[in-house]
């Protein structure tokens, strides 16, 4: 299924910067409260950076980060074919054990599925493999193991982060001026 933005607003959901951090502090708890004791703990790069960040952090355990891209298309609002990188970037070696597959949404859940799917396939010390996402969407095919939110009506979720998405280096001197004129 090809999930692009759809127009208007009764179909966002727009998340500020406090509520982002505190449905990954939720989905945090989702995981402890699991009682999964994982081993490695994977995100998917773009969208799973800063949530595999905090999860590192609280859970005390090394960040290895897997490359992948599908939003690409149209300003990264449409899905394109699943690009996964050839190697993960991590201090140890390759994931075993068990592993926690971290990413921010399962939209149509095809990215998920590819990555876990090419996962297996690729590294056999893997014994365990859960997936964690801040949200999951009503149209996904593919249901994360945990998720802090899910949204039946598969909104287009505005990150608060996406306003970098349009920002230019140029843009950004001229933001930043204006900023100090302000603060002047």
């Amino acid at each position: 299924m090809d999930q692009s933005k759809p127009s208007g607003s009764p179909h966002e959901l727009r998340v500020d910067w406090e509520e982002y951090y505190r449905l990954i502090e939720v989905l945090s708890l989702e995981i402890y409260k699991s009682g999964y004791e994982f081993d490695s703990l994977l995100c998917l790069g773009r969208g799973g950076l800063r949530v595999g960040d905090v999860i590192s952090r609280i859970f005390q355990r090394p960040l290895a980060v897997l490359t992948v891209s599908s939003y690409r298309e149209e300003a990264g609002t449409r899905r394109g074919e699943l690009q996964i990188a050839a190697a993960i970037s991590s201090l140890e070696d390759e994931p075993r054990g068990r592993v926690l597959l971290v990413d921010d949404l399962a939209d149509s859940g095809a990215t998920l599925a590819g990555v876990v799917q090419h996962l297996k396939e690729r590294f056999a010390g893997i014994s365990e493999l859960r997936t964690a996402v801040i949200w999951v969407k009503g149209c996904s095919q593919f249901i994360p193991d945990y998720y802090a939110s899910h949204l039946p009506d598969s909104p287009w979720i505005c990150q608060p982060f996406e306003v970098y998405d349009q920002l230019t280096p140029g843009k950004l001197a001229q933001r930043l001026e204006e900023y100090g004129r302000d603060r002047r």
